[in-house]
């Protein structure tokens, strides 16, 4: 009895394994989260969040995930040639424009295909009595004409600028407290993390009597209920816009950017 070759050797003994392709997320907002736990689940993705380290408890994040700085444009590149990265999708905060800038540089060396995942920004509705300033030392600057009592939520790292405004009192508030040695307003810091509600941040606003909010224009929806408040209860903000994010290929959702990686995928 003829025997039949062995199905050119079991599809060549074993079929041959299908290339491992390694994505870099550069996270830190829950967009990012999101993007890498869909992301994770693909066969043959590795998958790799890279962390600033500016929250001391990041929520949880699936994949390899490092933490801190890669030391400019120069670690970057190196870094995405060590570790052999094939894709990387820019999903930082929009205010942290200078990683993002140094990512655009990086992969246009490297020469790997890359993505900005930017959440839209909040805009202006009737109702809303914004202040737009192009920074927060502007805000800082502007605010002796219009305030008395402040609620600043900016973060943590940009608290100085409004340590001498010495007629003011500043409600503020931060995931974590500020590092030592960093001047801050006189007033009331209070540590918490979004989403909050609107009644919550109503109540925070009437309770503290403040008549003006500082904040930047970060957008998403786990801290806009603070910019209805302010429209419902009438009260003034004044709106740190973003910087200008370097050319490339953005998206404004996850979907968007699952698809666009999906798509890449296709030809490896």
């Amino acid at each position: 009895m003829k025997r039949t070759t062995k199905d050119t050797k079991d599809t060549k003994d074993t079929k041959e394994e299908e290339k491992e392709v390694s994505l870099l997320i550069l996270g830190g907002t829950g967009d990012a989260s999101e993007l890498a736990a869909i992301a994770y689940t693909i066969p043959n993705l590795k998958v790799k969040v890279s962390l600033a380290g500016r929250t001391s408890q990041p929520g949880e994040v699936p994949g390899i995930v490092r933490i801190g700085g890669f030391g400019g444009i120069d670690g970057l590149i190196n870094y995405l040639r060590t570790e052999q990265i094939d894709l990387l999708i820019d999903a930082t905060h929009p205010f942290a424009s200078q990683i993002s800038w140094n990512a655009a540089a990086a992969v246009k060396e490297v020469g790997i295909p890359s993505l900005m995942l930017i959440r839209p920004a909040w805009e202006k509705n009737k109702g809303d009595n914004w202040i737009e300033v192009e920074s927060v030392e502007t805000a800082a600057n502007i605010l002796p004409s219009l305030s008395k009592r402040v609620f600043l939520t900016i973060g943590r790292q940009q608290l100085a600028p409004f340590a001498n405004l010495d007629n003011i009192w500043f409600l503020m508030r931060a995931i974590d407290p500020p590092s030592p040695g960093i001047p801050l307003p006189s007033g009331k810091l209070i540590l918490a993390r979004g989403p909050f509600s609107l009644q919550d941040e109503k109540k925070l606003l009437l309770e503290y009597e403040i008549d003006t909010i500082v904040s930047k224009n970060s957008g998403g929806g786990a801290t806009y209920a603070k910019i209805i408040a302010a429209r419902e209860l009438g009260i003034k903000v004044v709106m740190v816009q973003r910087a200008v994010m370097p050319e490339g290929e953005k998206t404004a959702c996850v979907e968007d950017a699952m698809a666009w990686l999906v798509s890449k995928l296709g030809v490896y």
